[in-house]
């Protein structure tokens, strides 16, 4: 075949491979240009959406797995194992036999022991009759001293040799009583010489073999080890310091075994253990968790590793953790801005929005009366007053009575960020405050309410004052705008965030793109 023969065969390959490479490029530069547009509607910032979602929090912790109740069976003679009834993984019930010791030295002590209490009632009869002779002895000179016939001297001999009778009666029935005593000793290590379940369950280990010699001279020698019922099993769990006063009883366990690498299994907290333990300086806390085995898949002696679920919060708003842990550069425009719109160096307002609004929804939980309704809504006006005071004073560079505008959302609860132990014991006083006036301006309210209400209103105002709140920066319209917000649970990836100033679909900056970047 000629060469012009073989291109013209090739070139309609030729053309397929030059239309798959202008695809390519035009894929490559619609996936440039959407990106390059992206980038430009978010102004240069990377951004994480508001979306509406489940948080789980959990702990991690290993532990191993065990049965409820574990039994080791030991032997409290000594001698040799004539006979071993069952092995490992064998079921038992309560009063089978697992192994016999040999008897025969018991055997030969309890013919011993009958021997001797023959021989002491053999003494008792003996004595027995001495003492009758004596007493007969003692009435005939009784009745001859009575006629003064004899001396009193031969009644008192009398007499004395009725008593050593008698005192010989005595020994030997106590001869008899003692002897009678270790013969029911040796009775009792003969049944011994038969090791029997104490409980119904498995056999997990077995000590011994026939043929071996156990001395149980000091203490008791374990022979097996019985697991009570496997179908129900624990978990002791090692959980650190640091995360030990989330766990409570009842809440939700997950864990796998490396045994079943593609199964998930499920318990409950059961105790939480006061008892510490360290180790290298490491402090931990016992945790027993309950588990489900009623189909026998898992061993005792199992490694775990666990996640005990201490917060599930289901359908709340949550964003990626970088948009709450940005922050802008220095000499950035956002370095400036103030929740909610407000004006640079003026009060931030979003907190005391915020908690008004966090008030408002507790108070719906209340089921109050129109009184209280009354009352309720009366020390929130007021309370939305004095903001606006305090925000009309900054802004007009009048001075502040008591630093009211720091309660909320002055340095530190939604300015400037700070870092360092100077700023957590201004946060803790801070909310000292706080709670001393929201307890003086709500004091009409709380003496309305009953003591369940009151309760619950207590704990909820303790919960809205010691909320984290951290302020954010939100794109609306290409341009970004200071909120505050209000974060909860976070599982490591996202975070519960809530306030007024944000809902579903929105975006907040979670960076700012270098110039290269957004170009």
């Amino acid at each position: 075949m000629s060469q012009s023969s073989r291109s013209r065969s090739f070139s309609p390959l030729r053309k397929i491979a030059v239309a798959a490479a202008v695809v390519a490029a035009l894929a490559a530069g619609g996936y440039y240009w959407s990106k390059h547009k992206a980038a430009d509607a978010a102004g240069g910032y990377r951004t994480e959406t508001v979306q509406r979602g489940d948080i789980r929090v959990a702990i991690s912790a290993t532990g191993t797995l065990s049965a409820i109740t574990t039994v080791t069976v030991g032997s409290q003679i000594s001698g040799q194992v004539t006979d071993v009834l069952v092995d490992f993984n064998s079921p038992v019930k309560k009063g089978d036999i697992l192994a016999k010791i040999d008897p025969s030295t018991y055997q030969a002590q309890l013919e011993q022991g009958n021997a001797q209490i023959a021989s002491a009632r053999a003494q008792l009869a003996q004595a027995q009759a001495t003492l009758r002779n004596a007493s007969a002895d003692f009435q005939r000179k009784s009745d001859l001293a009575a006629q003064k016939l004899i001396a009193r001297s031969d009644l008192d001999l009398s007499r004395t040799s009725r008593d050593q009778a008698q005192a010989q009666v005595n020994s030997a029935q106590a001869l008899i009583r003692q002897q009678s005593a270790a013969l029911k000793t040796t009775e009792v290590n003969i049944g011994r010489a038969v090791i029997r379940s104490p409980v119904d369950g498995v056999v997990l280990t077995r000590t011994i073999d026939p043929g071996q010699t156990v001395a149980a001279s000091f203490s008791a020698p374990v022979l097996f080890t019985i697991a009570e019922d496997l179908s129900k099993m624990k978990i002791e769990l090692a959980v650190d310091e640091s995360d030990i006063g989330q766990v409570r009883e009842g809440q939700t366990v997950s864990f796998t075994a490396d045994a079943f690498p593609n199964r998930q299994f499920a318990g409950v907290v059961k105790q939480v253990r006061m008892a510490a333990t360290t180790t290298n300086n490491v402090v931990t806390y016992a945790v027993v968790v309950s588990v489900d085995n009623s189909d026998g898949t898992l061993l005792p002696g199992l490694t775990v590793n666990a996640q005990i679920e201490v917060s599930k919060r289901d359908g709340v708003l949550k964003v990626g953790n970088a948009a709450l842990r940005f922050k802008p550069a220095d000499g950035s425009p956002l370095a400036d801005m103030k929740p909610d719109g407000a004006a640079p160096g003026g009060s931030n307002g979003g907190r005391g929005a915020g908690m008004g609004e966090d008030l408002q929804n507790l108070a719906a939980t209340l089921s109050l009366k129109p009184e209280q309704k009354a009352a309720f809504d009366a020390a929130l006006e007021e309370m939305q007053r004095k903001q606006a005071e305090r925000a009309a004073q900054v802004q007009s560079g009048s001075p502040q009575q008591g630093g009211g505008s720091r309660l909320f959302g002055g340095a530190g609860m939604g300015g400037p960020r700070r870092s360092g132990g100077g700023d957590a014991n201004m946060m803790a006083q801070m909310r000292a405050r706080m709670r001393d006036r929201m307890s003086q301006q709500f004091s009409a309210f709380a003496a309305t309410l009953d003591d369940a209400q009151r309760g619950k209103w207590n704990a909820g105002m303790d919960a809205q004052i010691n909320a984290k709140r951290v302020m954010a920066y939100k794109l609306v319209n290409g341009k970004p705008q200071a909120v505050m917000l209000k974060v909860g649970a976070s599982d490591g990836t996202a975070t519960e965030v809530s306030g007024r100033s944000i809902k579903e679909g929105d975006t907040l900056i979670s960076g700012e793109r270098a110039a290269t970047e957004s170009k």
